[in-house]
């Protein structure tokens, strides 16, 4: 009788699923200055007016839920993505503005939290794929016991691009990385596998990639001359990096959930899009290069897909699509019609709206009603949370001062608040945002002040009745709005001199 009730009970659950795997694997993806312009669907809210379609994505949105108030962390990529790495406003980090070089000293102190470290600690198998962005370790070229340092005022050729040397993914909980460690806009010009250089083809050595040698390849560097692999081609770095994504994918053991950090090089600078991807043809396929890209990474984020559903893992997959920065101002695409900001002021590097107000999709099968729309104000750094929450994890109170959990208003369970306001950036013109109840101010900083402690409010709008923040309604010198200034102005100081926590 004993040997007959063993057996049923591996028949059942052989037929009905004691499943190896019952957690969600996560998936999250960092677009490269995507506005939400960018995306047909969030387009279509506003216009009909469409360019370019982003099928992919928009079917990532129908199926799940979207944003239509959330933030960057800042309105340029560096700071940004500290904070979506750490959960932390951009201002408590060592360089508030962004660490712009590759060489530079990381952000991220070691006992700080990271997507990594969170979804490692959660059992989870943990990968990084694409641009990291803000500074990490590499030996230098004469001594391979010092780290490089350098100012970034000449081409930096003492530095041993061989290899990470530290503060790179797997400091940072990631158990397997393809790294990009400044994109495709700048130097080194190499990729990283499990932080060691992964030649690009047979007979790559370092070599000094020059305008010279890219003009060769219809290419135009968006920044500084220097080190790289002599078989970089921007052209193939988008298939090569979305490839190494799918090949991830497809070798997972699907006993463990895993934790996927995509971030993508579409669509920054230079614009080089592949002929053709995922069979169907991208460059010269749309009004500018530009548009060629926002194509290419809809392709890429079609890859992602189709490999989640050849492994049978699609519906126990979190799926959640944002941007580093408002979207780009590109001559040929606005002459096309396209906006990338849709309806909203600015883009990339502006503290108007379009340099920070970005898209943001989540799609869960079965968990996220699809269709599903929230106008709760939100921001990228408050992924870390909401990981940390699917992956039923507690985080320690100063590690989720800034992140705020974003589950309850996927699940469908609260359309609460979940900050008291909103605190972002702008880029390179040193001014800082606060966002409450609508009423937006614009702080300037002095730029000549290292110490950050020299600002002064510039602008005042009512999101509320001028979304689009026209030059006429800036009601700082109004003033019937002296109060709502002040009042402003002082949450926005102590928030960032006093270290407050930023979520409800």
């Amino acid at each position: 009788m004993k040997k007959i009730t063993l057996l049923v009970l591996v028949i059942i659950a052989f037929c009905f699923g004691v499943k190896a795997q019952d957690r969600p694997n996560i998936v999250v993806v960092l677009a490269d200055d995507i506005g939400v312009g960018d995306i047909s669907y969030y387009r279509k809210i506003h216009s009909e007016t469409i360019i370019v379609e982003t099928p992919m994505l928009d079917q990532l949105a129908k199926e799940g839920m979207i944003f239509t108030d959330a933030h960057s962390p800042a309105a340029l990529c560096a700071p940004t993505r500290y904070a979506i790495m750490t959960g932390y406003n951009c201002y408590r980090s060592y360089a508030p503005w962004g660490v712009w070089g590759s060489f530079q000293p990381s952000p991220i102190e070691m006992n700080q939290m990271t997507l990594g470290k969170v979804m490692k600690n959660a059992g989870y198998n943990t990968a990084f794929f694409g641009k990291w962005g803000f500074g990490m370790d590499f030996y230098s070229k004469h001594d391979g016991t010092k780290i490089y340092r350098a100012p970034r005022s000449k081409m930096e050729l003492d530095v041993d691009i061989r290899q990470i040397a530290g503060r790179g993914p797997f400091e940072n909980g990631f158990d397997y990385s393809v790294t990009f460690p400044a994109g495709i806009q700048d130097v080194p010009y190499a990729i990283y596998e499990n932080e060691q250089w992964m030649p690009l083809r047979e007979g790559s050595k370092i070599d000094i990639i020059t305008q010279e040698k890219m003009n060769k390849l219809g290419v135009k560097l968006d920044k500084e001359e220097g080190l790289g692999d002599s078989g970089w081609n921007p052209h193939h770095m988008g298939p090569l990096l979305v490839n190494k994504a799918v090949d991830y994918i497809d070798n997972s053991d699907g006993k463990s959930p895993f934790f996927i950090y995509y971030c993508s090089l579409a669509v920054h600078l230079p614009h080089t899009p592949a002929d053709e991807l995922n069979n169907r043809k991208v460059a010269n396929t749309t009004p500018s290069y530009h548009l060629d890209m926002v194509k290419e990474l809809d392709v890429q984020m079609e890859m992602i897909v189709q490999a989640l559903k050849r492994k049978g893992i699609y519906d126990n997959t979190v799926i959640i699509f944002t941007s580093d920065n408002g979207g780009l101002q590109r001559k040929e695409t606005i002459q096309s019609g396209h906006k990338s900001n849709d309806i909203y002021r600015g883009g990339k590097n502006s503290a108007y709206e379009g340099g920070h107000r970005v898209p943001f999709i989540a799609s869960w099968p079965g968990k996220i009603k699809p269709k599903s729309v929230s106008t709760v104000p939100i921001l990228g750094l408050d992924i870390l949370a909401t990981i940390a929450d699917i992956s039923n994890q507690n985080l320690e109170e100063a590690q989720v001062k800034d992140s705020a959990s974003l589950l309850p208003i996927l699940l469908g369970d609260s359309g609460e608040n979940v900050h008291p306001f909103i605190v972002t950036q702008s880029g390179t013109g040193k001014e800082g945002i606060i966002i409450k109840n609508g009423w937006k101010l614009i702080v300037d900083f002095d730029k000549k002040d290292k110490t950050d402690e020299i600002r002064s409010p510039s602008a005042l709008f009512n999101l509320t009745t001028n979304i689009e923040e026209k030059k006429d309604l800036n009601l700082i010198a109004d003033p019937k709005y002296k109060t709502k200034v002040e009042e402003l102005f002082k949450i926005y100081n102590q928030a960032r001199d006093n270290g407050l926590k930023t979520k409800i």
